[in-house]
């Protein structure tokens, strides 16, 4: 069930007539919900005594019967051979009687938001006003698993808190120089804190892993269709960003001319501290003997069977200037013509603590070493070594210049017809976060990533190849770099993301209340953020051995190349800004404005492709970039945002203010507001599920076309309820040491549909003073709406729909005005 309480006030009036106004506003929601359809695996009593045929079978598989890998023999293994850490961490997990492992369990949310606004403004005069301004938003909710609600359910521990708190504070001036010219000058500081919490339960040693974790009772495991416990990005961090911003425009008319030039410079710093990978992640990820569950049941562990590294802290600082000079001229009765320029330098984020480098493949091969930390491998270089950009690892970008035009014409000089176009250009940089994996990289965090270990869940550092354990980790220039590390590396020359943008529309009045338009909108965005791998295992034997999870390490490149150096490296990857992506839209709209009754119905028919969305929206890792090195037209495809077509309509009705007493009282001040919406379903990528290159990068390899025919029956699987969407049959794993040739992005998820409405009625009461009551519901007719299926070709529920979107929610409001 949901239940949401949401409350407000506001206040505003004179503090000194005609010179000082003040204004307050605040507004608390709290929502309480504890939604049942979360699924997860577990092992079965069955599972438990070595007995997997029930879970083999077809009817737990989508169809198929699987024939476990060894120890398994006729999908049955002796209990002795099961993993003692395993079998202590089944014990705490929930139980089930499904014979697949199913269970259905609670996610408990309980969380508190307020709002608060505070403005001041003060006339001096008639020709110069100033103001203040400051806005807090906080959200909090504590972790679910320290909710009764949660039961001690281990499986909400991938869940965890969020403690937050944003206030933006901002002081303005208004100055009318003359009658012809204005200045504007602001002052803003933005703050956010941001605190993710988590509850404790166990670590990996208190279940007899033999790992150290830097959080005494927390831990991370993932089982690849299965069930996860803690979760890497919601552990125990905090995030603290502050801001500052001053801002000037001047305007000033001259003739049919109004000229506008002005500017902003702002400045910011943000320290963040994260666990993310601290207390170890452990995945286990089916490829050992067929399974998640079995593998986890037996200790088997593949690819990044463990990455460690000492708590990460990115502190970096950031600074931003935009000039701008535009004029808007006025032709004629019939032509307005806009245009105008920006200059937007890029300065890259300094890292303040050093944490970011470089690797260069000619140093690599002479075997040129850091001055700043001697004992790093050849090929990298850091901040203070010769060569090295700042600490940004990255040059400033100072042609960013976006020139802006745009046009309107009225062919008729009626005021009934317009034509509009334009063209601009934007720029686009990264988020504060995007260096955050850099700062786990050896020698700051030391990160450490473990393939197939023989010493498996239980010990998984034992017989790595030369991994040691070296955690806790003591951060010194001097100290030795972990082995196997992951880099991203910068380079000099990359430059910033582009946006060109262009439309034309066309507008016509039809009647006094009816208006109608219909435009296109065409985009192309250039250098966007990409990476490409410089040290994925090629697929080859390696000292007689036959190219495995188990060996990946020693089949990458650096290491074939020079062991002594290459030791050191793990998946390398190197930023480029080669990425682009292009739009092409049409947007209908249909208009009615009246007194009483307004409508307006949006229609949209749209298509982008191009490169992956890429790494400058978010923070990035090692192993998710292109697949093929030197070829980035392999994984273009449809972008994962683009809808087709996207229908909406809102309207809004009032009814009439009736003379008659009685009517007066039953019928007026009543408005009905519903609003409706359909899209298509967005684009989805079939994944392997494993790493069938064996290359190390498992994540984004795509499976084998097999036919066009990818959606299914869409009917309900008995096994677990899922609604089958695609079919398996349409896609098949490629051969090991190949990559497939199925296209990114190429299905579509389920379209949405929805209708949302609100009823108001407003009760005067006299003067200034009113009531309003408000009712309104999200989902009205509560539509069963899809999630997206599992797009993991390798799991059990590939292709099926086990989610649904939100229900039906009613809220209640009542307002006092006065």
């Amino acid at each position: 069930g949901l239940k949401r309480n949401q409350y407000g006030a506001t206040f505003g009036g004179p503090i000194a007539k005609d010179k000082l106004f003040f204004f307050l506003g605040y507004q608390g929601t709290n929502v309480r919900q504890a939604p049942t359809d979360n699924r997860a695996f577990v092992p079965t009593a069955a599972m438990l005594s070595g007995d997997f045929t029930a879970f083999a079978s077809p009817a737990c598989n989508n169809g198929r019967q699987l024939n476990l890998g060894a120890p398994f023999v006729g999908n049955r293994v002796n209990p002795t051979l099961l993993s003692p850490a395993a079998l202590r961490i089944s014990a705490k997990l929930p139980t089930t009687t499904d014979p697949c492992g199913l269970v259905q369990y609670p996610l408990p949310t309980a969380s508190d938001e307020w709002q608060q606004v505070t403005k001041v403004d003060y006339q001096i005069s008639e020709k110069h006003r100033l103001f203040g301004r400051y806005v807090g938003t906080s959200f909090f909710r504590p972790p679910p698993y320290s909710l009764p609600d949660a039961q001690q359910n281990l499986l909400v521990t991938s869940t965890g808190g969020r403690d937050q708190l944003a206030t933006t504070a901002t002081i303005g001036e208004d100055y009318v120089i003359s009658s012809s010219t204005l200045n504007s000058v602001r002052f803003a500081f933005n703050r956010t804190n941001i605190n993710r919490t988590s509850t404790d339960f166990f670590s990996a040693p208190e279940v007899g892993i033999n790992i150290y974790s830097y959080m005494p009772h927390y831990m991370l495991l993932s089982v690849t269709n299965g069930f996860s416990l803690g979760g890497g990005t919601e552990s125990l961090s905090t995030f603290v960003t502050n801001e500052y911003q001053v801002g000037d425009d001047l305007t000033i008319v001259r003739g049919s001319h109004q000229l506008a030039f002005g500017g902003n410079i702002a400045h910011w710093k943000s320290l963040s501290l994260a666990n993310v990978r601290s207390p170890g992640q452990l995945s286990i990820d089916g490829t050992q003997t067929g399974t998640g569950l079995s593998d986890f049941l037996t200790g088997r562990m593949g690819v990044n069977a463990l990455i460690q590294a000492a708590p990460n802290t990115l502190d970096m600082a950031q600074t931003y200037l935009g000039l701008y000079a535009q004029d808007t001229w006025r032709v004629g009765p019939k032509l307005t013509i806009n245009a105008g320029v920006r200059w937007e330098p890029f300065f890259p984020q300094q890292l303040l603590n050093g944490a970011v480098y470089q690797f260069d493949q000619t140093r690599f091969n002479q075997n040129v070493h850091s001055t700043v930390f001697p004992k790093a491998p050849a090929g990298l270089y850091f901040p203070g070594d010769a060569g090295f950009p700042t600490q940004a690892g990255m040059l400033t970008q100072w042609g960013n210049v976006g020139p802006r035009v745009g046009v309107t014409w009225d062919p008729n000089g009626d005021g009934k017809t317009s034509v509009r176009a334009s063209y601009g250009r934007a720029y686009e940089f990264v988020n504060a976060q995007f260096h955050l994996n850099t700062s786990v990289a050896p020698p700051w965090g030391s990160e450490v990533r473990i393939n197939s270990p023989s010493g498996g869940l239980d010990n998984p550092f034992v017989n790595t190849t030369n991994q040691k354990n070296i955690f806790p980790v003591t951060f010194d220039q001097n100290a030795p770099f972990s082995l196997n590390g992951p880099f991203l590396s910068l380079s000099n020359d990359m430059a910033s993301t582009h946006v060109d943008q262009w439309n034309i529309t066309l507008e016509r009045q039809l009647t006094a209340a009816w208006f109608a338009s219909a435009g296109y909108l065409g985009s192309k965005t250039g250098n966007i953020w990409e990476s490409t791998p410089l040290n994925n295992a090629v697929f080859q034997n390696v000292n007689g051995q036959a190219p495995s999870t188990a060996n990946i390490n020693n089949r990458r490149p650096f290491t074939l190349q020079d062991p002594t150096n290459g030791q050191f490296y793990g998946p390398v990857d190197l930023y480029v800004t080669d990425g682009k992506q292009h739009y092409n839209g049409m947007i209908l709209t249909l208009r009615r404005i009246g007194a009483r009754a307004q409508f307006t119905a949006n229609y949209s028919l749209s298509h982008c492709y191009g490169s992956p969305d890429g790494n400058g929206g978010g923070t990035t890792n090692v192993s998710v970039g292109y697949n093929i090195p030197g070829n980035p037209g392999f994984d273009d495809g449809n972008c994962s945002n683009d809808r087709l077509q996207n229908f909406s309509l809102v309207a809004s009705y009032e009814t009439p203010h009736f003379d008659n007493p009685a009517l007066r009282l039953i019928g007026s001040n009543w408005r009905f507001a519903p609003s409706f919406r359909a899209t298509t379903g967005s684009w989805l990528t079939v994944t392997t599920g494993a790493d069938r290159m064996l290359n190390g990068q498992a994540g984004t390899q795509r499976p084998n076309q097999v036919s066009t025919a990818y959606y299914a029956d869409q009917s309900v699987n008995p096994a677990n309820g899922g609604i089958r969407f695609l079919d398996p049959a349409a896609f098949s794993q490629p051969a090991l040491g190949t990559l497939g040739n199925l296209q990114r992005n190429i299905v579509r998820g389920p379209g949405f549909k929805n209708i949302d409405a609100a009823l108001s009625r407003l009760f005067p009461l006299g003067g200034t003073k009113s009531v309003e009551a408000r009712i309104e519901a999200f989902n009205l007719f509560n539509w069963f709406e899809w999630g997206n299926p599992n797009t993991n070709l390798s799991a059990a529920t590939f292709g099926q729909i086990t989610s649904a979107l939100s229900p039906r929610v009613l809220q209640l409001a009542v307002k006092f005005n006065f």
